[in-house]
């Protein structure tokens, strides 16, 4: 009897394997989550279930396993992850270089995270020229909710992530756009004269805050204030959103630096007012961030070009 070697076995096993059980494996060993999994391969929940059980029986091992509300990975799938991700970029760099895109016949579903703030002024423009240009495309837009140790995993799960610099993504980046911070108040505000506060106002009067960069990264706001003596002024109400801030001032006698572009939209809706202050001009610069394997992908190439000319548009509308 002939003696069968692993090498004349691995061929006849590979046969049995669904070569999409990779980027399922993928999503899985990554995302650690059964509905965010089946989101980023656009699977079912009972679809993407029976990938893992699929993946189970291959490796003979659970690869994730419960742990309280969430799963973690066996320490076999934690071998794996390299692995995997490997393979995947050697199969995307064969294969998907040779892909073309045509925006007009596609039926590409876009992921892409955003600040809110970039939302606000991008997501308009954005969908409704992908309709005009790509109309069997789709997008999926979300807010972005980045925990400091979770950046490549949030990246490497959308084509493109628009947000602040100073979030320190992984991989590419393309800067879209820029804004200049603004001092609102409500137009009733008592320290108001001819249209300006001074050192003094600033540091008496409440301040509210929005507080969404990386823990332990200073932000540019508070570098301006600290130069102008004003580190220790009162802070009364801190947010986590720039969009919450002009309401959070309206009809009260604190002050809020917010982006140019949000405060004109809420001036008059919310009654209030910009004032010039002695404080440093800021600004903020919201980027695109990709993931390096996507860098040729031939879809998200087109994807950053809208994103470029759409960004021009915003740009030039000011």
């Amino acid at each position: 009897m002939s003696t069968v070697t692993r090498g004349d076995r691995t061929p006849e096993r590979l046969r049995r394997v669904d070569a999409n059980l990779l980027l399922a494996l993928q999503a899985l060993i990554e995302e650690r989550n059964l509905t965010r999994a089946g989101e980023r391969m656009m699977m079912s929940q009972p679809a993407m279930s029976g990938a893992l059980t699929r993946l189970r029986a291959h490796f003979d091992d659970e690869l994730l396993v419960r742990s309280g509300r969430g799963f973690e990975l066996t320490e076999l799938a934690e071998r794996l992850r390299g692995e995997v991700t490997a393979a995947v970029e050697a199969a995307e760099a064969l294969l998907g270089n040779h892909r073309e895109f045509d925006p007009s016949v596609s039926t590409r579903r876009f992921a892409v995270g955003m600040s809110e703030y970039a939302m606000t002024v991008l997501a308009e423009p954005l969908t409704r020229t992908l309709a005009q240009r790509a109309p069997g495309c789709a997008m999926a837009l979300d807010p972005l909710d980045v925990p400091g140790d979770q950046v490549e995993t949030q990246l490497m799960r959308r084509d493109l992530i628009v947000a602040p610099l100073g979030f320190e993504f992984p991989g590419e980046l393309q800067p879209v756009f820029t804004d200049r911070l603004v001092c609102v108040v409500a137009d009733t505000n008592p320290r108001l004269r001819d249209g300006t506060l001074s050192l003094a106002d600033l540091a008496e009067m409440p301040h509210a805050v929005a507080e969404f960069a990386p823990a332990g990264r200073p932000r540019p706001l508070e570098r301006a204030m600290a130069e102008s003596g004003l580190a220790d002024r009162p802070v009364l109400v801190r947010v986590t959103s720039l969009l919450t801030l002009p309401f959070a001032v309206a009809g009260t006698d604190m002050c809020a630096f917010v982006p140019s572009r949000l405060a004109r939209r809420c001036l008059d809706s919310l009654r209030l007012t910009t004032a010039e202050t002695p404080v440093p001009q800021v600004f903020i610069t919201e980027a695109a961030h990709w993931h390096p394997r996507r860098e040729k992908d031939p879809a998200v190439v087109w994807l950053r070009q809208l994103l470029h000319e759409i960004a021009v548009e915003v740009e030039d509308a000011d």
